[in-house]
């Protein structure tokens, strides 16, 4: 083996070496964050509920790191106890349109005919419109609160999935290794369970873990129109809601919950982009 060569190698276990410690890095992040989430009511310095007018609108110090807001909540319990809903109904919310949006793409990547036509019109017409405004209108009619908004979303959500899905369902249909499990006397759903599925595992869940941020983001987006929690339940969205009348008097009321989504939606696409590029099958194969 030349030199040259022998360098290549080199460099490209080092390039894979460097994209697993990423993906690492920033999966243990997530974790962190999730773990936060599920302990919230435990690791809370101050009860989030419990309302202080005594101390209304105090700026942040050793007692109250993040202030308080206009009933003298302390902002970082809310902060931490907001995070179980944030971060769960956005999971949730992914969790449903990943499954959803997967299991269409494959029945109309596969069967193809009159249902992938009328399936794939019905996705065109949830893509025509724009998610966000879409979203509000089903919010809209539903009533709010954080159940109709999770559905307004999934109901814009799924297209995307079952796009990609169907995509890449037609592409491992034609492999030579399905038509020799087809020979072999395999059921069409051990086809699709066993064989296309695994196959199309990848840039699915890829997809699914960055939009993961984008979800917080349009969540967040109907709680702060109204359309999201209901009050007194802590949500980051609502609670820039609460504080953006205030932001020349207490601007921490506003700041802290929007630092909140900042972090948690740039941790989760770090982590899609790095999960993005150690799954390419160039890295793997290397």
């Amino acid at each position: 083996m030349s030199e040259e060569r022998q360098i290549t190698i080199r460099r490209q276990k080092i390039k894979k070496n460097h994209t697993k410690g990423k993906l690492i890095f920033f999966a243990s992040l997530a974790a962190i964050l999730i773990l936060i989430a599920i302990f919230a009511e435990y690791i809370c310095p101050y009860d989030p509920y419990a309302q202080d007018l005594m101390n209304a609108q105090k700026a942040p110090s050793m007692e109250h790191w993040l202030g308080t807001d206009r009933y003298g909540r302390d902002m970082l319990s809310r902060i931490i106890i907001g995070s179980t809903t944030s971060i769960f109904s956005t999971l949730l919310l992914v969790a449903i349109v990943t499954v959803v949006g997967t299991a269409i793409g494959i029945v109309c990547g596969w069967s193809g005919g009159k249902l992938d036509t009328v399936l794939m019109r019905i996705s065109d017409l949830f893509l025509a419109f724009p998610g966000l405004v879409f979203a509000l209108a089903v919010a809209g009619v539903l009533g709010g609160g954080i159940h109709n908004a999770i559905i307004a979303l999934a109901v814009i959500g799924w297209p995307k999935f079952a796009r990609l899905a169907r995509g890449l369902t037609m592409a491992q249909k034609e492999e030579t290794y399905l038509m020799a499990a087809r020979l072999s006397g395999s059921s069409t759903l051990k086809l699709l369970i066993k064989h296309i599925l695994p196959n199309i595992a990848g840039p699915i869940l890829v997809t699914a873990v960055l939009d993961i941020g984008t979800m917080m983001m349009e969540l967040a987006g109907l709680s702060f129109l109204g359309l999201g929690v209901k009050p007194p339940m802590a949500e980051w969205g609502s609670m820039i809601n609460e504080g953006r009348n205030l932001l020349q008097v207490s601007p921490w009321m506003a700041l802290a919950p929007g630092m909140a989504i900042f972090v948690t939606v740039m941790v989760f696409n770090l982590l899609g982009d790095t999960l993005r590029d150690y799954m390419d099958p160039k890295q793997r194969s290397k």
